[in-house]
């Protein structure tokens, strides 16, 4: 099992506004503006699933599939030329701040994990880097 991390970001708002956020998804609609048009295709999402096409990647499709109120928000991949499992894990720092971190862990062969372990981590950044930047109130 091949286990991607994405670095610690720090948010300025409380660990319950977060999750309370990212656990419904059909909250996405308020950063759309966020994504990267040039990057992401056919973007859908209803409270529990999210869809896109990510050239030259392919279709994703990620269902929540376990909700740990208000730490830890888990997704399994439903559609992905690549399985795999996210988890945005969600701490408190103060009541008023919270720190969060991605974690991708997937089945990878040597092979496959060298030619998509750079991308992979990339791409976790990017996504944390805009979960941290999202107002959450």
């Amino acid at each position: 099992m091949s286990k991607f991390e994405s670095s610690i970001r720090q948010i300025p708002y409380s660990q319950q506004a977060v999750y309370a956020m990212l656990s419904d998804l059909s909250n996405i609609e308020r950063v759309r503006d966020r994504m990267p048009d040039d990057r992401i295709k056919d973007f859908s999402f209803d409270s529990d699933t999210i869809a896109m096409s990510v050239p030259p990647v392919g279709e994703l499709r990620l269902r929540i599939v376990e909700r740990e109120e208000p730490k830890c928000i888990k997704f399994e991949t439903e559609q992905s030329p690549l399985p795999f499992n996210l988890w945005i894990q969600v701490l408190p720092v103060t009541e008023a701040s919270s720190k969060m971190k991605l974690t991708i862990k997937a089945e990878l062969n040597p092979l496959i994990k060298g030619m998509v372990a750079k991308p992979l981590q990339e791409g976790l950044e990017k996504i944390a880097d805009v979960l941290a930047a999202i107002r959450y109130e």
